[in-house]
């Protein structure tokens, strides 16, 4: 059970129905996820509108790469079940894919490197040598591509913070942290 309060779709603040309308004709459904968010209509807004302009950066696969990396590694079940589904069935990775990017890594040589990146930043709290830098840069990402690289982690810990204070009720089908990647 969530130690937060996740609202019925209609017990949604009034200022976040809109916004939860919107996740609702985009994904077919308003996860419990965006309804704890939209507790806070504020939160909500930010949160999607970092999630918009973040689905114009980099490409879907290696968003979702990135998100699965970051949510295996800071133990978030919620993300994790949630990012599994979205790269096996909307970014059409491969199960192998995904085993691989909850390792840290990818079977894609460019896609490597803005996991292993990824996690770099996210474990060192962006503390990343110049090395890290020059490591991405080689497999062909931009300083765009690498702000758009910390951007990503940047919206994946704070879901998997959320969830993992909240203890999120999972509704995707359920991967966990601790089981084989």
């Amino acid at each position: 059970m969530s130690r937060l309060s996740v609202p019925a779709r209609a017990d949604a603040p009034a200022a976040s129905q809109p916004l939860l309308d919107a996740v609702e004709q985009k994904l077919g459904v308003a996860p419990n996820l965006f309804r704890l968010i939209g507790t806070s209509p504020a939160a909500l807004e930010g949160f999607l509108g970092l999630n918009s302009a973040l689905g114009r950066a980099l490409d879907l696969k290696t968003r979702e790469r990135i998100a699965l990396a970051v949510a295996q590694a800071n133990g978030c079940d919620y993300c994790l079940s949630a990012h599994t589904y979205l790269g096996l069935n909307l970014a059409k990775l491969t199960a192998e894919e995904v085993a691989l990017n909850r390792r840290g890594g990818s079977g894609d040589v460019k896609a490597d490197a803005a996991v292993a990146f990824a996690i770099k930043v996210m474990r060192e709290r962006g503390n990343v040598t110049d090395g890290d830098i020059a490591a991405v840069r080689a497999a062909g990402y931009s300083d765009a591509g690498i702000v758009e690289i910390v951007a990503v982690v940047a919206e994946n810990v704070f879901t998997n913070f959320l969830n993992n204070v909240a203890r999120t009720e999972i509704d995707f089908p359920v991967v966990r942290v601790d089981e084989a990647a």
